[in-house]
């Protein structure tokens, strides 16, 4: 089994790998690190370049919070997914046998989730697996 974090450096992100980090350790679990770099957009030079763009966003992500859990003595694999977040890190979680997911909340009412669409909501609705939504630090 493993612990999926869905991971982007925002302020909720760098709250929920602390947990993370913390739940993959408590249960000597693998800690899965997510970064959905899908673009919005169609096909065309700027849609590549904005992807581009995106891939190397979560890479550099990625990286700090490998160094995070690394400090910890948490395993980590990193994976850089062509999804929207939700999607991604539900791909994610299936592919490695996730026993939790973990995404952090920036502050938006549950009203402004549901009618925009945010991560957490989504995989709160889709997600066949426990889903840890941690709210940022104040």
């Amino acid at each position: 089994m493993s612990v999926v974090l869905g991971y982007d450096e925002s302020p909720g992100a760098v709250r929920a790998l602390r947990v993370a980090i913390e739940v993959s350790a408590a249960f000597d679990e693998h800690l899965v690190l997510v970064y959905g770099a899908a673009a919005p957009g169609g096909p065309g030079e700027e849609y590549r370049t904005h992807h581009e763009a995106l891939r190397e966003t979560g890479r550099a992500a990625l990286d700090h919070a490998v160094r995070a859990a690394d400090e910890a003595g948490v395993t980590t694999t990193v994976e850089v997914i062509d999804e929207k977040p939700a999607q991604a890190l539900l791909d994610a979680a299936r592919r490695h046998g996730a026993r939790v997911i973990v995404v952090g909340s920036w502050g938006e009412s549950p009203v402004r989730g549901a009618l925009l669409g945010s991560t957490p909501h989504k995989l709160l609705h889709l997600s066949p697996v426990p889903v840890l939504c941690v709210p940022m630090d104040e």
